[in-house]
């Protein structure tokens, strides 16, 4: 961060709701703070080389989902549709 006579310059600026949600977004994309992100955005706008950074991917670690045996998981998509058509018909017979 600069400094100002070894001080942060602190200010207050009204954002547009746009504009802060994007920051926001931005910020959590990056998994940076909303102060660093808003400082990097406003330097390269001012035409200053852009902050670089090595985020490290995202990697999803997989468990045993501990179904029972003989359930298929595959099957998950036919037995939300089959319980659709039942509440469907059960809406039909209440509504004669």
């Amino acid at each position: 961060m600069r400094k100002h006579h070894d001080v942060s310059v602190r200010t207050t600026a009204t954002l547009d709701d746009d504009v802060a949600g994007k920051l926001r977004e931005l910020a959590h994309r990056r998994c940076q703070p909303f102060k660093a992100v808003l400082n990097q955005v406003i330097r390269a706008g001012l035409g200053e080389a852009p902050v670089t950074y090595a985020a490290e991917p995202f990697v999803v670690e997989a468990y045993p989902c501990g179904l029972r045996p003989g359930v298929d998981a595959r099957r998950f998509n036919q037995l939300v549709d089959e319980l659709d058509a039942d509440a469907a018909a059960e809406k039909l017979r209440q509504e004669r």
